[in-house]
């Protein structure tokens, strides 16, 4: 009963006619973004963060949610028309999608990509509604010792499970608190980290890293990229998919969905690990394995449900215990906090209008998605004509003009642009840059509710290990690194032998 009362709750404020409106702008602009290779949510969502200062907070994260679950959508479209995915989660989807398009089957493949994604995210959507609640309750009993612990997992399993090498995703985790230091000390009053600057006695604006970090440095790498792409000729055609592809594909929707909303809910595992997963799942489970890369329909509904019911289930750490599994959810949590809002469980208790009008607002944003896309096929494609050098200014321009009006200072450009150029870096060392936001945000969170434990033990570190909830997050993450480490250590014994 009580859930009823908080659904009904969540719906009069998603379906008040400005939160409508946000809600079509973000999933319209996320399927935009998600169309558009090189561009992605991450870009588009630290470009549109200045613009969150204005509006309410439940306009705001209902249009920001709707831009992150519209790009991984709209990325299908590319990946089976175009073999040119728009979201790297939607990699996979090329294989067979794209195969299944120059058979003259592109309108089922759309379609089963259509029906799974509304599934996985209606899935998602009442899994986040279902958990979420009792999450948060546990989670009000934490105390810092136990908030220190968690958040310790989250960077650990975030550089952990990036892809590349342990030792760089700590590098850029560690580097991201550094980062999130900077600024006046709130117990001591000293300035850290600010090598005499003023502008940063409090610490560098997450508008700035966020837009500096993927807007700036994702405009600098794209500059010297030139792809081709091979449009299929013709209009997409017969929509509606046959029995024998509902029949093969039902299955495959129902297990990418559940690999989908478990993967989404660890930290650092992403949509693009959750897709790749269930097409290796699909494939060990078919009768004919040969028939994928050939144009397996389930190549196409596994991976597609499993993308969008993670991104779906990437609110339950986020909204719940503050923690963001990935890079995106570390701006969605930014933008909370530019609302004034402290991220964690308390979100529910006091702003529930929120928390359950986000809720209800994906159901409605998996809703307008189908309704949006499928009649939209042809647009989607014509807007890949659009040439790069076009987009690229606009997105440098609008940039600079939303981070300029945050502080109205010339000098958080100055900075968005170092930030830019740190980003840049990192691409050409092959560093992905999500533990370093993650770092960045959970840095100091991670460092008050240490010195906090500490106080409340009188600094006994024991604190960490006696506390149950404590102990078992630090295992978790010791066996997160243990994981990583054998492997690695068994690859160079193994490079060493040969070339012995």
């Amino acid at each position: 009963m009580e859930l009823l009362q908080h659904l009904s709750l969540g719906f009069s404020v998603a379906l008040s006619p400005m939160n409508l409106l946000y809600c079509f702008a973000g999933v319209l602009l996320g399927t935009f973004i998600g169309v558009l290779p090189g561009v992605g949510p991450l870009v588009t969502i630290s470009v549109l963060l200045p613009l969150t200062y204005g509006l309410p907070p439940e306009g705001a994260m209902i249009m920001l949610a709707g831009i992150y679950y519209g790009a991984a959508y709209g990325g299908s479209t590319t990946a089976i028309l175009v073999n040119l995915p728009g979201e790297s989660s939607s990699a996979v989807t090329c294989i067979d999608g794209y195969q299944m398009a120059r058979q003259g089957r592109a309108g089922p493949a759309l379609a089963i990509a259509a029906i799974g994604s509304v599934v996985a995210g209606c899935v998602g959507t009442v899994l986040i509604a279902l958990i979420g609640p009792p999450l948060g309750e546990v989670a009000l009993k934490f105390g810092a010792a136990e908030y220190c612990s968690l958040m310790l997992m989250a960077l650990i399993s975030a550089s952990a499970l990036v892809r590349g090498s342990l030792i760089k995703g700590m590098g850029m985790a560690f580097c991201g608190a550094i980062f999130g230091l900077a600024g006046t000390d709130v117990n001591s009053g000293i300035d850290r980290f600010t090598f005499g600057m003023n502008g940063l006695a409090e610490g560098f604006d997450f508008v700035v890293v966020a837009s500096g970090l993927f807007a700036f440095s994702e405009i600098v790498a794209n500059l010297g990229v030139t792809q081709h792409r091979e449009i299929l000729p013709g209009q997409v055609k017969n929509l509606m998919p046959s029995r024998e592809d509902l029949k093969a594909s039902w299955k495959p929707i129902l297990r990418g969905t559940g690999i989908g909303a478990i993967l989404g809910v660890l930290p650092g595992t992403g949509q693009t690990i959750a897709s790749f997963a269930s097409y290796a799942v699909e494939r060990k489970l078919a009768v004919d394995p040969s028939r994928f890369g050939k144009g397996a329909i389930e190549g196409v509904a596994g991976p597609e449900s499993a993308n969008n019911a993670a991104a779906q289930t990437h609110f339950i750490p986020t909204l719940t215990l503050g923690i963001p599994s990935s890079a995106t959810m570390a701006l969605l949590l930014g933008a909370l906090m530019i609302q004034g809002i402290t991220p964690g469980p308390q979100v529910m208790t006091q702003h529930p209008q929120l928390f359950w009008g986000l809720v209800a607002s994906m159901w409605i944003g998996n809703v307008l998605l189908v309704i949006l896309n499928l009649p939209l096929v042809g647009v989607w494609v014509t807007l890949l004509k659009v040439p790069y050098r076009w987009l690229y200014p606009l997105i440098l321009v609008f940039s600079c003009i939303g981070i300029y009006t945050v502080n109205m200072s010339s000098t958080d450009v100055a900075f968005a642009a170092f930030f830019g150029l740190i980003g840049y870096i990192f691409l050409k060392l092959d560093c992905e840059p999500a533990p370093f936001i993650l770092g960045f945000l959970l840095g100091p969170m991670l460092e008050e509710n240490f010195r906090r434990a500490m106080l409340q033990s009188h600094g006994d570190l024991s604190v960490f290990v006696t506390a149950p909830l404590s102990a078992i997050f630090l295992a978790v993450a010791f066996g997160l690194m243990v994981m990583m480490i054998f492997p690695m250590i068994r690859k160079r014994k193994d490079q060493a032998v040969t070339e012995g």
